[in-house]
């Protein structure tokens, strides 16, 4: 019998933002899509819906969310 195992998110494409709280609560991962696009999801539900974006709009949602554009 051989034993598997499930690939790691970094084994599928997957990186945590450099944006993402260090404490581990507050994490998304990206992904780099073949077609320029770029998807997002929640580290903690990976297998939960993930936002997909053109690249230059993901970059213009995180230069808007650091500058503050989205604070209560």
């Amino acid at each position: 019998m051989t034993e598997t195992s499930t690939p790691t998110a970094a084994e599928n494409g997957w990186f945590k933002s450099s944006y993402s709280a260090s404490d581990g609560n507050n994490c998304i991962e990206v992904k780099d899509r073949t077609d320029g696009r770029a998807a997002v999801r929640d580290s903690k539900l990976p297998d939960s819906p993930r936002l997909e974006l053109s690249a230059g709009a993901l970059a213009a949602f995180v230069s808007a969310a650091a500058e503050g554009r989205f604070d209560a």
